[in-house]
């Protein structure tokens, strides 16, 4: 397409109550499983039927948080509930492959936070086990099933940005220093690029694809963790991903998909449910989409929870829109990153 469009395409609405409702356990029942939980009841018809917690004290008050009906005193426990379709690992980075591999191996289906695992290896030692198990694995990638997401795919494939040139993303905290916390820890996966960087390197794979070559420059934490890092994704047509996080400093979490046609500017937090900004490359035509949902922040985790019970429900085992080759695919860049920077591995530590 080599002209500017009247209006954006439209999505068909998408189906947050309806259709197949699975009964969910939760591992760790931390602040990102209160997130979700409280998203996936509020929004959804899908329902948390147990939690469980090495600290049975914070299993039970999480439950009784969210009104979850049953508290499992061990992981295992959880898994082998003959009521719990669905596993959910909302545990620190250095525990999903354990939790992942452990309800698969008991025949659930199973969506893990992202980051899938530590390391593309361990990503895909979760594929094959899930594979042969015939159940639904999913990274917990929940930019991908948002609304605006969708509409920006249409764009994509119908060429309206023209051919694409470049991504630029950004996604940086402060945290306060903790050398025993999730963040910084190396025994738990600590590090900007599986915390925070996932993201921009996302949005950077969804437009352009994994990238042959990658080169990254950064600092790193007191603990060898990846505390700050820029990535150069470059492409075999010329097209670049030029991409940012840190543990350091607040950054504007902006992002852009720059075409020979046209440029897309995503709102701040893109990674969440808001809006974006389609301007043409030699006008001043522009289009503007904004989320008319109403659905905020952390409130769209109930999309992909939505979309998990459609895959399930239609008999699939991976989602079309992010199956685990991507997720294998995300953790590729990330090893390629980290080794480039001398972050201390997670196995370095053991």
């Amino acid at each position: 397409m080599s002209h500017f469009p009247t209006a954006l395409p439209s999505v068909e609405a998408i189906a947050l109550r309806g259709g197949p409702v699975l009964r969910w356990g939760v591992l760790a029942p931390g602040r990102i499983a209160g997130g979700f939980v409280w998203a996936l009841h509020q929004h959804t018809d899908q329902r948390v039927h147990a939690v469980a917690s090495r600290d049975p004290e914070r299993a039970q008050r999480f439950a009784a948080t969210y009104g979850i009906p049953h508290v499992h005193g061990s992981y295992e426990q959880l898994v082998a509930d003959p009521h719990v379709d669905i596993v959910y690992v909302a545990s620190p980075h250095s525990e999903h492959k354990r939790q992942a591999l452990l309800a698969i191996a008991a025949g659930k289906h199973v969506l893990v936070e992202k980051p899938l695992a530590l390391d593309a290896g361990e990503a895909r030692e979760i594929a094959r086990a899930a594979r042969a198990a015939g159940v639904f694995a999913m990274e917990a990638l929940w930019s991908r099933f948002l609304p605006q997401t969708l509409i920006i795919e249409r764009l994509l494939r119908d060429g309206v940005l023209g051919d694409l040139r470049l991504v630029t993303a950004d996604f940086g905290g402060r945290f306060e220093f903790d050398p025993e916390g999730r963040i910084f820890n190396p025994a738990l996966g600590g590090g900007a690029l599986l915390d925070l960087g996932i993201y921009p390197i996302w949005l950077a794979h969804f437009a352009l694809g994994p990238p042959p070559r990658v080169h990254a420059t950064g600092s790193l934490a007191e603990t060898g963790v990846d505390g700050q890092a820029a990535l150069i994704l470059t492409y075999a047509t010329g097209a670049q991903a030029l991409l940012h996080t840190t543990l350091f400093a607040e950054t504007p979490q902006e992002a852009v998909i720059a075409g020979t046609h046209a440029r897309l500017q995503l709102d701040s937090r893109f990674f969440t449910p808001g809006g974006f900004t389609l301007k043409a490359a030699r006008s001043e035509q522009r289009l503007r989409w904004a989320d008319p949902s109403g659905i905020h922040g952390s409130e769209g985790l109930a999309y992909q929870a939505a979309a998990v019970a459609r895959h399930i429900g239609e008999g699939q085992t991976e989602s079309p829109l992010h199956p685990l080759e991507h997720s294998i695919a995300l953790l590729e860049t990330i090893d390629a990153a980290r080794g480039q920077l001398g972050a201390t591995h997670w196995r370095d530590r053991e």
